[in-house]
């Protein structure tokens, strides 16, 4: 297509130019009111040479006219699976590409928003601008946006979407749909274990406002509460965290009279659990080698606040000095073990024995804190054989190893039992760099002291000279204790002949002691990464039979575990959606969430026009309710006409062209030019002569 048109190429600046015909009117002007004569020619003269000083050239340009840009967004996340919205989106997408197809200079882009952003909510706004992000603003036509209305990414301000033309949104749904829903308005990220920290949320139904219902807690996988809250009104839930690490709550209510889905009839809320400063008590019979090593590395962990006492003169010796002139303390035994022993997460024995110092009621309590949930743990020396044992105190209630009377004064390396390797206390102690077990006697230095003891329960998991248990492990009532018998680990720590993982041990069995969940020998865990779920089985035991994995659905599937040494089995499995799995296998159990734990994707699924109509409105397009009106018709108007109307939308007609050829001539021809300076000023001249 060609246009035609006059385009000015002065020689000098438009500001001199326009000096020039004031001066030339001026005259003119002068001229006329003097009665000159030859004015007439005069004017012509000074035409002519104005034309020649602005040059007006004729353009004759060669168009070609580009299309237009429409954008059609289809909203297929998992809101629009609800109903038949899904179908109608689908039906209405194919008629409008069928129809817009058929317009001419009209590209159609379409582009389909799924659930992979499901944790972010449906980000149409975000696809559009992708689709359009390399056209210019000028050439967009319009948008269509095919939603249910739960849009969350809606810019506030309708500049930041110019770029889109009017946007016509074509709603599926039913206006005043009813859903029964369940929301967390707040939670702790974390808490401390024990510690009572509140879960408020809000049950939201139009129909049922006011109304008392059962609501159930339930802790990774397990139900621990069934009470009671009110409709439309903020409740909140008082919950106790047990142990360190995340745990999963799932709350859940039961259906109401109308429901779109059930899926928001649940929430989860994943609280890590984290302990506060574990208060450990650390009660020393006599000075040793081996007491510093372990000092040190209690005081090296700042989560640890350790309370230290070394009983250097028992009441019974009697060595004639003032009391007066001692500088140390008395053992507050009474205040220790009776008044504050619950304050302690940790008890430990670094070769003590019966000196007179703990009667045997306080001994009593420290049985009695243990069977309640507490720790013990019994690093023997020569006295645990003699007659001063703690295993001749009410403590041996809970020991799990009784003394002989024999003390091994030899050579031996430590060498982990079959129980050792595989439980997580010890089983790394003994691997190489890859993890692998390494053949043969392990490549730590030896010791030389062990005292043999009976084993009366629990698990051996090192054994020392002549087969004999070195570290024995053992849960009794709510609590664990933990022996070990010898008091030369330090001999690792020294570096003697070439050392071994002291530090390790010794870190590993305080935090068993301290119930961490990475070390409990009998468990079941689950990481979930994107659509994959990991899973990991430890058992003392052969692990033997899949898992049960039950799906946000109800539905559940058995895996089966690949053994992979160390007392593991592990196994790795795709899902096809997201929300709270649960895991079975034994009387182990776990919860894996995929996804976010509550995506604003399914909080609210009834179709609504509140969120997008003000965007749509302040960009000239309209909001139309599919169900209602049916599917609009299509025009193309002119960017200055209405772009919608009752039955019909509009995409602006925008006509940009690229040009292809030009063509520049002169507007009047040189010579013509000249003939009308020369005429002009020749027949002036005359006039003025005569």
């Amino acid at each position: 297509m060609q246009a035609t048109g006059i385009d000015f190429n002065p020689g000098l600046p438009w500001g001199v130019l326009a000096t020039v015909a004031v001066v030339g009117i001026s005259i003119l002007l002068f001229a006329l009111i003097s009665h000159a004569c030859g004015i007439w020619w005069r004017a012509v003269f000074l035409c002519a040479g104005y034309l020649v000083l602005i040059n007006p050239t004729l353009i004759r340009e060669q168009r070609q006219y580009l299309p237009d840009i429409a954008a059609l967004v289809i909203d297929q996340t998992l809101s629009q699976r609800t109903n038949n919205r899904l179908e109608l989106a689908t039906t209405v997408a194919e008629q409008l590409r069928v129809r817009l197809q058929k317009e001419r200079d009209l590209e159609l882009r379409s582009i389909v928003v799924d659930e992979s952003n499901a944790g972010e909510g449906t980000r149409l706004f975000e696809a559009l601008q992708e689709v359009l992000s390399d056209v210019p603003p000028e050439r967009v036509a319009g948008s269509i946006i095919i939603t249910d209305g739960q849009v969350h990414d809606v810019p506030k301000n309708s500049a930041n979407i110019a770029y889109a033309g009017p946007i016509h949104v074509l709603l599926t749904g039913n206006r005043g749909e009813l859903d029964r829903r369940l929301v967390i308005e707040e939670m702790p990220s974390y808490a401390i274990v024990g510690d009572s920290v509140a879960i408020a949320v809000r049950v939201d139904d139009i129909n049922a406002e006011g109304e008392v219902i059962p609501i159930t807690l339930r802790a990774d996988g397990k139900d621990v509460l069934r009470t009671t809250v009110e409709i439309g009104v903020t409740n909140e839930i008082q919950i106790v965290l047990d142990h360190e690490g995340l745990t999963a709550f799932e709350l859940y209510i039961e259906p109401g009279p109308s429901e779109l889905t059930l899926d928001n009839n649940r929430a989860v809320a994943l609280i890590n659990g984290i302990r506060d400063r574990l208060r450990v008590m650390l009660v020393s019979g006599e000075p040793g080698p081996g007491l510093r090593t372990l000092r040190n590395l209690l005081k090296a962990d700042p989560a640890v606040d350790l309370v230290h006492f070394t009983i250097l003169r028992p009441p019974n010796k009697q060595d004639l000095t003032p009391v007066s002139e001692l500088s140390l303390i008395p053992f507050p035994s009474g205040e220790l073990f009776s008044v504050n022993l619950q304050k302690f997460d940790l008890v430990i024995f670094d070769r003590y024995h019966r000196r007179g110092i703990l009667p045997a009621p306080y001994l009593s309590n420290l049985v009695d804190y243990v069977l309640a949930g507490g720790a013990v743990l019994d690093i023997a020396g020569p006295s645990f054989a003699s007659s001063l044992s703690l295993a001749t105190t009410p403590l041996a209630a809970i020991l799990p190893a009784r003394p002989t009377g024999k003390v091994y004064e030899t050579a031996y390396r430590p060498r982990l039992s079959d129980e050792g390797g595989r439980h997580p206390v010890t089983t790394s102690l003994h691997t190489a760099g890859k993890g692998e077990m390494i053949a043969g006697d392990p490549p730590w230095g030896r010791w030389f002291r062990l005292i043999e003891a009976e084993i009366v329960r629990g698990e051996v998991l090192m054994r020392g000279a002549e087969d004999s248990p070195l570290l024995v492990l053992d849960r009794i009532g709510a609590g664990r204790v933990a022996q070990l018998l010898s008091d030369q680990s330090w001999l690792w720590a020294r570096g003697f002949e070439g050392g071994g993982p002291q530090q390790d041990l010794l870190r590993r069995l305080v935090h068993w002691l301290m119930k961490q969940p990475d070390l409990e020998e009998e468990s079941l865990s689950a990481d979930a990464n994107q659509q994959r779920i990991h899973i990991s089985r430890r058992s003392l035991a052969p692990i033997r039979g899949p898992v049960t994995i039950i799906g946000p659905d109800g539905k559940s599937e058995d895996v089966t575990l690949v053994d992979v040494g160390g007392g593991r089995a592990t196994a790795t499995i795709s899902v096809p959606r997201s929300g709270l799995y649960q895991l079975k296998h034994g009387e182990q159990s776990a919860v894996a969430m995929v996804g976010v734990a509550n995506p604003l994707e399914v909080s609210d699924m009834r179709a609504t026009e509140i969120l997008v109509e003000p965007i749509a409105t302040a960009t000239g397009g309209s909001v139309v309710w599919l169900e209602e009106k049916g599917v609009p018709q299509v025009r193309r108007v002119r960017g200055t006409g209405n772009t919608m109307g009752p039955g019909w939308i509009g995409l602006v007609v925008n006509q940009q062209y690229r040009v292809s050829g030009l063509f520049q001539a002169p507007l009047l021809p040189e010579f013509l030019l000249l003939l009308l300076l020369l005429g002009g000023a020749l027949m002036a001249w005359r006039v003025e002569g005569r």
